[in-house]
């Protein structure tokens, strides 16, 4: 995977995770402010509603002013909102949250408004309900205490108990601390439901179990959030399929008007998308196609030209051999079949070549070999064959220490060996091979004294069948799939052939260039 892809996707992931959690964030703050203002207005209702129907709370419960700020009050000396005494006209209890903790307000009958603090309403509320609950308790005889703590805990939304089982008793420090204070507020655990316990004044013991506290967690906010956290990854999910499948089907399209014969089609991938380096490989596999089926309708036409007059000519011997009334005419016409034969070998041998080139390559199994000792073979080769040419290498000063490249010995061979027999075809007495490595790449260019190519004809030398109208025709030998089969050699090989004129001996260069030592694979 390419570091630049992967560091793009990680972006939008790492921008799309922080996203969602700032979503997530914002909308369990909000929520729970919401929750949060619900509960505390909810929790201390009963309290407040219950000291409301009193005819004369200040009176009767004036030790809750010392403890929790308890008063009775007209509204316009609170001064509160619009807001909220239109609430309290609707009969709400209202929580205002202040830097010391909750003011809870509700109106009486009387049009006053009943204010109470707590620092910690949870804990504040229970104990404030527990003293309520002992003076009442205290004031009733004690066989009417079991339907007055039914009242009671009817009144206050809790569930009030007689302690009548050691079971049920709280540890050893509350019970302490319920002898000195008369009543005390514990938990069983950190997120357990409060209880207060309470002494009456004769001794007598009662359990109090509060409503649950205010959960951040609870249920049906974990449950919102995951709704949403999964909305936005389906709807991201979707919103990224839908732009692969759609890319896919473009490919998709693209291969049916390919199998519908339009070589032409190509996919327009965009860069940066996941589809790029399928679209990229696609339209390389496409072009590769192309090229084929164009070099197989070549070959077709011009094989079916090639093979025309070596067989004309091998019919031709066939029909005179039952002419022939001597051995030596006999002997005449064998020869010939027998060239033509060699010809069309030479024919068959250079299209399977070209063939094999053109369709992918051969497997290639590149291993370190002397280039400079494959130029001198084959210029000693080509010496004995063309004993009348004057065929010379020339290894420049320094090259062999640079000798061992990674090639295809057999088809580097083939390569100079084309391109010099080439040469040796139309130069009229000299044939020079340069050859030059240095720590990159190795090049060889061979030269000849013959008429040479024009410019305009250089590139196309070699194109597959391809002949010049002058001096390199068909009389010079040759099919015109030397050229193509070097040029793909060298493209197997990472190189490049090129033509040129040479300024030495005046007639044509062809070039070969190629890396001397293949790239090692980085695995990334």
């Amino acid at each position: 995977m390419p570091l630049k892809f992967f560091l793009k996707l990680y972006a939008r992931l790492a921008g799309l995770t922080a996203l969602v959690l700032l979503l997530c964030v914002a909308l369990f703050s909000g929520v729970n402010s919401v929750r949060s203002q619900f509960w505390h207005e909810r929790f201390p209702e009963p309290l407040m509603r219950y000291l409301g129907a009193d005819s004369a709370p200040a009176e009767r419960y004036h030790w809750l002013s010392s403890l929790y700020d308890f008063q009775v009050v007209d509204a316009g000396e609170l001064n509160l909102s619009p807001i909220t005494l239109e609430r309290l006209g609707y009969g709400q209890v209202v929580a205002l949250d202040g830097r010391t903790g909750y003011r809870v307000l509700i109106a009486n009958y009387s049009g006053k408004v009943i204010q109470l603090r707590f620092d910690e309403p949870y804990r504040d509320v229970a104990e404030a309900i527990a003293l309520i609950v002992r003076s009442h308790m205290d004031a009733a005889a004690p066989e009417e205490r079991d339907k007055k703590a039914s009242r009671l805990s009817d009144s206050f939304h809790m569930n009030l108990r007689r302690v009548d089982e050691a079971s049920v008793l709280p540890a050893g420090e509350v019970l302490d601390q319920v002898v000195t204070k008369g009543v005390v507020f514990y938990r069983d655990g950190p997120a357990a439901d409060g209880h207060v316990l309470i002494q009456l004044s004769d001794g007598e013991l009662f359990k109090m179990d509060m409503a649950p506290p205010f959960d951040l967690w609870a249920w049906p906010v974990t449950l919102l959030l995951i709704v949403v956290l999964g909305g936005i990854l389906a709807l991201v999910l979707f919103v990224a399929l839908r732009a692969v499948d759609s890319n896919l089907r473009a490919v998709e399209s693209v291969a049916v008007r390919i199998a519908r014969g339009e070589m032409g089609a190509r996919v327009g991938g965009g860069t940066g998308t996941l589809i790029s380096r399928l679209a990229a490989s696609f339209n390389g596999m496409a072009e590769h196609i192309q090229r084929l089926v164009q070099v197989q309708r070549e070959m077709i036409h011009a094989v079916s030209h090639e093979l025309r007059t070596p067989v004309a000519r091998i019919r031709f011997g066939v029909q005179m051999i039952e002419d022939c009334e001597d051995q030596a005419g006999l002997q005449k016409q064998l020869d010939g079949i027998d060239g033509d034969i060699q010809e069309l070998d030479q024919l068959i041998d250079e299209i399977l070549t070209y063939a094999r080139l053109e369709q992918g390559g051969p497997v290639f199994s590149l291993k370190e070999a002397s280039v400079t000792d494959l130029v001198r073979q084959v210029v000693s080769e080509q010496q004995i064959i063309r004993s009348a040419l004057t065929i010379e290498a020339h290894i420049e000063e320094g090259s062999e220490q640079w000798a061992m490249s990674d090639v295809e010995p057999r088809y580097i061979h083939r390569a100079i060996q084309n391109l010099v027999g080439n040469a040796g075809r139309y130069a009229s007495s000299r044939v020079m091979v340069h050859c030059h490595i240095d720590e990159d790449n190795c090049r060889i260019d061979v030269e000849d004294d013959g008429p040479g190519i024009p410019e305009q004809d250089w590139e196309k030398v070699f194109t597959a069948f391809a002949r010049l109208d002058d001096s390199r025709t068909r009389t010079s030998g040759g099919y015109g799939l030397g050229l193509s089969i070097v040029r793909r050699i060298l493209y197997w090989h990472g190189g490049q052939a090129f033509v040129g004129r040479s300024d030495a001996l005046g007639g044509a260069r062809f070039s070969l260039v190629w890396p001397r030592k293949k790239p090692v694979e980085v695995v990334l």
